[in-house]
């Protein structure tokens, strides 16, 4: 299987994500099926049912975690060296040439993506029209709505 590039963050959120789902949430679930065990007939239990679609649910996110960060290629954007390129990682200020408008995006695999706070997945658009250029080069977006052009104004590796 072919390893999915993360960034070291992402992959820290995700190992928290895991701990939090063994060590709390897991034995928490096991304590209510236990508890729900007891008030007898499990057919007819409903606390007993939810709490094993809980369980369900939580051994199931357990996997796909385990299973994301075991194909990851985690990469410390710090270290990058790409001599002003924009590479996977890279946090890029641009500017809409249309609209006037200032954005910063960082590049980051799809699971980290979250345009609420400037991350953006590596095989978007916009982050596929970037990978390659340098600052001052002009990068043509093909957008749903039509080409968009976005000069870059800075690469950063933070």
């Amino acid at each position: 299987m072919n390893k999915v590039p993360m960034t070291t963050r992402g992959a820290e959120r995700l190992r928290q994500e895991l701990h939090e789902l063994k060590t709390v949430l897991r034995p928490r679930v096991i304590e209510a099926i236990a508890e729900a065990r007891e008030h007898g007939d499990l057919r007819e239990n409903a606390e007993y049912q939810a709490a094993k679609e809980q369980q369900s649910f939580i051994e199931g996110r357990i996997a796909e975690i385990d299973a994301k960060l075991a194909n990851a290629q985690i990469i410390d954007v710090t270290k990058i060296n790409a001599g002003g390129r924009i590479v996977f990682g890279a946090t890029v200020t641009l500017l809409n040439e249309s609209t006037g408008e200032e954005v910063t995006y960082q590049i980051v695999g799809d699971d980290e993506a979250d345009i609420k706070e400037g991350r953006i997945s590596i095989s978007s658009p916009i982050a596929r029209a970037l990978i390659g250029k340098e600052e001052g080069d002009i990068a043509v977006v093909k957008a749903p709505g039509g080409e968009q052009e976005y000069e870059i104004l800075s690469v950063e590796y933070i």
